[in-house]
């Protein structure tokens, strides 16, 4: 199965056995939008929600962590998903938090996970059927997974600073990468790139070519020859930027948990303000 998958190519499979539909939309606080009540009115059919403001690593220091493989495992067999089924995620979501569950699934090691290209905003556009209700699913068995994917900490970041080849990509808007007064922010992690990830996306929310994307990144100064790690503000739409490179054909990516609200938080770590070089 692709990492990107059509709504045709859903729609050809509702009810499917082996297709498993999570619904993995997240919403900023200051949204004023509430996604599990928002599910309740409207949802792909068959779709389980995934509650993805809540699959994380509450005991960790790290703001917003990865939920560790047992806490991972547990939401599973809560939702009654199977290991090794054909996952389909999707969101309707500004932030297209549909990224971040498909980082949180490849790391916990699933071979058949995609992201529904263009999410519910697409599915209902084309007038395809939406339920109601928030239905219930009976547990399953899932075994704790093996982690496949590295997640970068604070100090992995402190010693890439050191490093020549180390490349950094901050998925935040210009304004709040650069610290611009006003924005929220005071600045960027030095060295870094910038890519905000909305240019990764058509106007119609699906994805650009793996040819366009490559070009974006490219031209922020990012040498794709080269490992790769993502940043933003909470580790959200730094998946966007993982995600896009998967799909255009780059695997050695990783996520920098942490971001920068971890990152800004600390007085003593670099900052760097302005627009990147």
């Amino acid at each position: 199965m692709d990492k990107l998958v059509s709504t045709e190519w859903l729609a050809a499979r509702i009810g499917a056995d082996d297709v498993i539909i999570l619904d993995a939309t997240m919403h900023l606080p200051d949204s004023g939008r509430d996604a599990q009540a928002e599910f309740g009115q409207r949802h792909i059919p068959g779709a389980r929600y995934l509650d993805l403001a809540t699959l994380t690593d509450a005991g960790s220091s790290v703001p917003k962590a990865v939920p560790t493989p047992e806490q991972f495992a547990e939401r599973m067999r809560e939702l009654g998903v199977a290991r090794g089924g054909r996952i389909v995620l999707y969101d309707d979501s500004d932030i297209r938090s549909a990224a971040r569950a498909w980082f949180l699934f490849d790391h916990a090691g699933e071979p058949n996970v995609a992201v529904l290209d263009g999410g519910l905003a697409k599915w209902i556009a084309e007038g395809r059927q939406v339920d109601k209700g928030s239905p219930t699913h009976a547990p399953r068995d899932y075994p704790d997974p093996d982690v496949r994917r590295d997640v970068r900490g604070k100090q992995d970041i402190l010693d890439a600073l050191e490093d020549s080849d180390a490349q950094l990509v901050d998925a935040r808007d210009a304004a709040r990468f650069a610290g611009e007064e006003g924005s929220g922010s005071d600045g960027h992690i030095p060295g870094a790139a910038n890519v905000h990830f909305t240019r990764l996306l058509n106007e119609d929310g699906t994805y650009r070519s793996a040819e366009e994307i490559r070009c974006i990144f490219e031209g922020a100064g990012v040498d794709l020859d080269k490992p790769v790690v993502t940043s933003c503000n909470s580790g959200m739409t730094a998946c966007v930027l993982l995600f896009a490179l998967e799909v255009a054909g780059k695997e050695d990516v990783a996520l920098y948990d942490g971001s920068w609200m971890e990152w800004g938080a600390d007085p003593d770590t670099p900052k760097a303000k302005g627009a990147a070089g």
